[in-house]
């Protein structure tokens, strides 16, 4: 079907996305594009923040509880895979405290004066946004402890034989830190959070109301169906679900009407690499390489990065999580082994000795059996 007249915009005005690109449309950490579409994409109030019922409802307490008396919040730590909405949920506490937000990243405060110039800038009860919190360096880490206890820091004056510490008073202020990777945390750094909530993946229906709501943002007019459909391929991360619909936004306006229906949203995925399961190019290199070079494995990540030409770190980020959390990939002692859901959605015979294995496992318990009480003597 051709594009109405007059419709057809710009040439310069269009990027359909390139093959070099394909991977990184399953990819979590945010793109240049998304930094701009996402500050208009993301909600302001926790009643519009879609899923994670028990996060909210805990901000909902505390948020509660911090107006009614008048104070600062908790300080607060959200961790979980990147793309689920910690960076969301940051600017929601700052609006419905009503207070500015001041985000930053561990990487950028490399010295402790960095810290002191944002903390002594905070208004009271203010918001302190640090992304990758877990990348502080452990001399900034020192010197924040007394400000997230006393609302005190210490600033060094002069050098030599006349320096000396001047101890100087904070307005009271929520710190909000995010990360991906909480076990990189300090124990005495997470204990100086007061509410700490992790972010799960996403169900599909909560991922379709995102769309449809990211849809009315953007002036897309999406059908139920294919709403559903972006949301089974989005790997539970709202970041990539907008990013899918905007693609398939532009597919939509060039190849047919505008509208997103079922058809163009497959098509479109189609041409992203990204299939029913919502796997992409390089996640299915990746389980190509386990099964057919490897026997299934297990194999070590670094072996694995070397022969899908990807960096190891990338792989335990981005696309280990998706493919472990779906059970297409297990992590063992040994490696990494590809399950039989792997071989099954690649169109591979399991192995007369892995099926051997599957028949020969012990059944799993069934729902109720325990376990009989061992004696204590």
């Amino acid at each position: 079907m051709t594009v109405k007249q007059g419709r057809r915009p710009r040439p310069e005005l269009v990027r359909l996305p390139g093959p070099e690109r394909k991977s990184d449309y399953s990819d979590p950490a945010p793109l240049p594009e998304d930094l701009q579409e996402e500050r208009r994409l993301r909600p302001l109030r926790i009643d519009e923040f879609v899923g994670q019922g028990g996060v909210k409802e805990q901000l909902r307490i505390s948020l509660e509880a911090a107006r009614l008396r008048g104070e600062a919040m908790d300080h607060v730590l959200l961790h979980g895979p990147p793309g689920l909405g910690k960076t969301t949920l940051a600017s929601i506490i700052a609006h419905e405290l009503g207070v500015e937000m001041t985000p930053t990243s561990g990487p950028v405060i490399e010295k402790p004066g960095d810290l002191a110039g944002l903390l002594t800038n905070l208004v009271p009860r203010g918001v302190l946004f640090v992304d990758e919190i877990h990348r502080l360096s452990p001399v900034v880490e020192e010197y924040l402890y007394p400000a997230l206890e006393d609302f005190q820091v210490d600033i060094m004056l002069d050098r030599g034989p006349s320096a000396r510490s001047l101890k100087l008073n904070l307005e009271p202020f929520t710190l909000v830190g995010a990360t991906t990777r909480s076990g990189l945390l300090s124990a005495p750094l997470r204990s100086r959070f007061g509410v700490t909530l992790r972010l799960d993946y996403y169900g599909a229906e909560d991922l379709a109301r995102i769309v449809r709501r990211s849809a009315g943002i953007l002036v897309v007019e999406v059908e139920e169906s294919a709403a559903l459909e972006i949301a089974r391929r989005a790997r539970g991360t709202p970041r990539i679900a907008n990013r899918l619909l905007r693609r398939v936004r532009d597919f939509a306006f060039i190849k047919s009407d505008g509208r997103v229906t079922l058809d163009a949203t497959r098509a479109a995925l189609t041409l992203l690499a990204v299939d029913e399961r919502g796997l992409d190019e390089m996640d299915r290199r990746l389980l190509e390489a386990l099964i057919t070079k490897y026997a299934g494995g297990p194999v070590g990540l670094n072996t694995l990065a070397v022969v899908v030409g990807e960096e190891a770190g990338t792989l335990e980020d981005v696309y280990e999580p998706f493919l472990v959390q779906e059970g297409f990939i297990k992590r063992t002692p040994r490696g990494r082994e590809a399950t039989e859901l792997a071989y099954a959605h690649l169109g591979h015979k399991l192995p007369a000795s892995r099926a051997r294995e599957v028949r020969e496992s012990p059944p799993a318990a069934k729902p109720g059996a325990q376990q009989p009480e061992l004696p204590l003597s």
